[in-house]
């Protein structure tokens, strides 16, 4: 998960690692938060969509709505 307007890590990084996974052919999840910054991940929307990650990922079941 990335800020668009994050200035503590520039997100063209993020992206340069994105280039790497698929260019190593590796499967991932990349949230982009229009219009934030730094700790877009700690809003409302940040926080349900790492708890629905988890509960997906880790416990193999669809999280409720």
């Amino acid at each position: 998960m990335v800020g668009e307007m994050d200035e503590n890590v520039d997100p063209a990084s993020t992206l340069q690692v994105v280039n790497a996974l698929i260019k190593a052919d590796k499967d991932f999840d990349l949230v982009l938060m229009t219009g934030r910054g730094h700790g877009s991940a700690e809003s409302d929307y940040g926080k349900r969509r790492r708890a629905d990650f988890f509960v997906r990922h880790l416990l193999g079941v669809e999280p409720r709505r």
